[in-house]
């Protein structure tokens, strides 16, 4: 899995720029989260990621060997194909 994350430049008091300053046109995201925020986004404790990493089940980037990182994308189309969830568009 290839990961881009993408930086922003904070502006300090010693600058003139503008606390909202708008993001440069063409700048894509990232969606690169941490375990506790990718918990939450699917409704799951802590723990249950923890097995899913165990199980191999979802993809992760290892920071360090506590730190991990996910791609929200990528986690949530392992978990689809892992249970079989198609998305049915309604008419």
């Amino acid at each position: 899995m290839k990961a881009i994350i993408i930086t922003h430049n904070v502006p300090t008091t010693n600058t003139s720029e503008s606390m909202n300053a708008p993001v440069a046109a063409g700048v894509i995201q990232s969606n690169i989260i941490r375990k506790k925020e990718l918990a939450q986004r699917l409704s799951v404790s802590t723990r249950t990621i923890d097995n899913w990493m165990a199980k191999r089940l979802i993809p992760y980037i290892q920071v360090t060997s506590h730190f991990h990182l996910f791609e929200f994308d990528a986690v949530l189309a392992a978990l689809k194909k892992q249970y079989g969830i198609e998305t049915v568009k309604r008419t």
